[in-house]
């Protein structure tokens, strides 16, 4: 059973679509509507973030296609997503 989203084949943070527990599969389809089972790192909160890959730190949170900020330390595959390891670089912009 599907329990996570992504939209864009370049997102490399998914969705959780239900709440997941630490140890968990998060499954999620990929743009050719294959299933990819990822093994959940932390507690992640419906609707909150996790990374489907690596994401070094400084590399960029891609979520829906779009930037949406920086890895601020290293992301490991299945770790959640949020404020406490993301920098924000719209404070960067013109």
């Amino acid at each position: 059973m599907v329990s996570a989203m992504i939209i864009d084949a370049a997102d490399n943070v998914g969705v959780a679509i239900e709440s997941i527990k630490k140890g968990d599969t998060i499954s999620y389809l990929d743009m050719t509507k294959k299933q990819v089972d990822i093994k959940a790192a932390e507690d992640i909160s419906i609707y909150h973030k996790f990374a489907l890959c690596n994401i070094p730190q400084g590399q960029p949170v891609v979520k829906y296609g779009q930037h949406i900020g920086v890895a601020a330390a290293d992301i490991k595959q299945g770790e959640h997503v949020h404020e406490h390891n993301v920098k924000s670089v719209r404070e960067n912009l013109g």
